[in-house]
């Protein structure tokens, strides 16, 4: 990066292509929408079902949302990520709109079924989303380009309660019909305003049409590229970090209003560091990205895994005061600033031929970890209390020692550049010989 000049947010947003402001638009309208992971338990139990049952809906949900982004990968590599975009929010928002209809005691087995295929296409969009950000922006500002569909992601999911709160004055039904309409709101952008990108697939296979070459290699398949992920032994640390990092930051989400109400602390001060951690996050990370795109991205993500430990270390120690409870925040989302867009911009540095598909199971252990997190936070927070945040700042240590062996390739680089290097040196010996 540094050869190319400092990369500002101004220089970014100059040479951000139209085509990506529609993209990156359509998430935030997705987002403010997006009620039914946050409110499905309530609305159930509102609507006099068991909590048995709402819990099973929640998990049909989120199972559906892991499948999803495997799902959503595997279109965007066959079809192109403007027809799964279009395709998976045109379905999930009917499915989210007819919740309510279902959301009655005999109905429990639609229920789920509808949830959990609600949830497989509104995540089916996302694998696509970060292919198509991934080819319409050039190298130097995918980090950055990144950084801005997170921003997208983080400033929907900060304003959508607001929205709830009061949509849910005037009609609990009101939440699940807005999120259909976002849905397909999004449907109609991506289809009157993205372009029509060739699918991976179909691109690989012209290529090797247009190849002289006899022993040219033949089209990746499904199964070879998920075999090829399989041998990839420094994505294979990159996704443990994915899914502990998730988990640890899962326990935040969990346990900390636990934290809070176990020391005798006003329920207020959660809103607090949430409002704080969301205007930090919004307004500060694509500055935070200037500077970290200096400096290499394994270096990012293990300084930025352990700030985030720091966070958990003043969660540790809230029980003296608040003010540690809210530098915690500040810490913890300051970590997430630093490491948190190179992250999702690797799995988009791999070929065309692999990186739907890559994108996708790194989305899928998030998504994973994410169902999980919740199920171990209550039963390990109650055995260990304050000692459990210590716990997560070694998790978060962990997280960026791992994220940092899986995202420095520099030595397979190397390796490549020598191998070149050595075959232009023998052909440049071949032709002088022969003259």
């Amino acid at each position: 990066m540094t050869d190319e000049g400092k990369i500002g947010v101004f220089d970014t947003l100059k040479s951000t292509p139209t085509a990506v402001r529609y993209l990156l638009g359509g998430v935030l309208i997705n987002q403010l929408g997006a009620f039914v992971q946050t409110f499905l338990v309530l609305y159930l139990t509102h609507r006099h079902m068991s909590v048995q049952a709402a819990g099973l809906s929640l998990v049909a949900y989120s199972a559906g949302t892991i499948l999803g982004t495997m799902l959503g990968s595997e279109i965007t590599q066959r079809f192109g990520p403007r027809f799964t975009i279009v395709a998976a929010m045109a379905g999930s928002g009917p499915l989210v709109a007819v919740i309510p209809a279902f959301s009655r005691s005999g109905l429990l087995v639609p229920l789920l079924l509808v949830v959990g295929l609600a949830g497989l296409l509104g995540q089916a969009y996302r694998p696509a989303a970060s292919v198509l950000l991934s080819d319409l922006l050039p190298e130097r500002h995918q980090v950055m380009g990144f950084s801005m569909f997170r921003i997208a992601l983080n400033t929907g999911a900060a304003v959508a309660p607001l929205i709830a709160a009061g949509l849910i004055l005037l009609d609990w039904d009101a939440l699940f019909w807005l999120d259909g309409a976002t849905a397909l709101a999004y449907a109609g952008l991506a289809f009157a305003l993205l372009p029509r990108q060739a699918a991976p697939a179909a691109a690989t296979e012209a290529a090797d049409a247009g190849e002289e070459d006899a022993d040219a290699p033949a089209p990746i398949t499904g199964r070879a590229a998920y075999a090829a992920i399989l041998r990839d032994r420094k994505y294979l640390l990159f996704l443990g970090s994915v899914m502990l990092g998730t988990l640890a930051y899962m326990q935040s989400v969990v346990a900390l209003p636990l934290q809070i109400r176990a020391d005798a602390y006003p329920t207020a001060l959660y809103s607090v560091v949430l409002t704080v951690s969301s205007v930090v996050l919004i307004t500060c990370e694509l500055k935070v990205t200037t500077y970290i795109l200096r400096i290499p991205t394994h270096t990012a993500v293990l300084v930025g895994h352990l700030v985030n430990a720091l966070g958990f270390v003043g969660y540790a120690l809230s029980a003296h005061s608040p003010v540690y409870l809210v530098a915690g925040a500040v810490l913890e989302v300051a970590g997430v600033m630093i490491a948190g867009p190179s992250m999702y911009a690797h799995p988009a540095t791999f070929p065309a031929a692999l990186k739907a598909r890559y994108i996708g199971v790194m989305q899928a252990a998030t998504g994973l970890a994410a169902a999980l997190g919740p199920l171990i936070t209550v039963y390990v927070w109650t055995r260990l209390d304050h000692g459990f945040w210590m716990l997560c700042a070694l998790a978060a240590a962990v997280t960026g020692v791992l994220a940092m062996a899986g995202t420095n390739r520099d030595e397979e680089r190397g390796r490549a550049a020598a191998h070149e290097e050595t075959a232009e040196g023998k052909a440049e010996e071949t032709v002088g010989g022969t003259a």
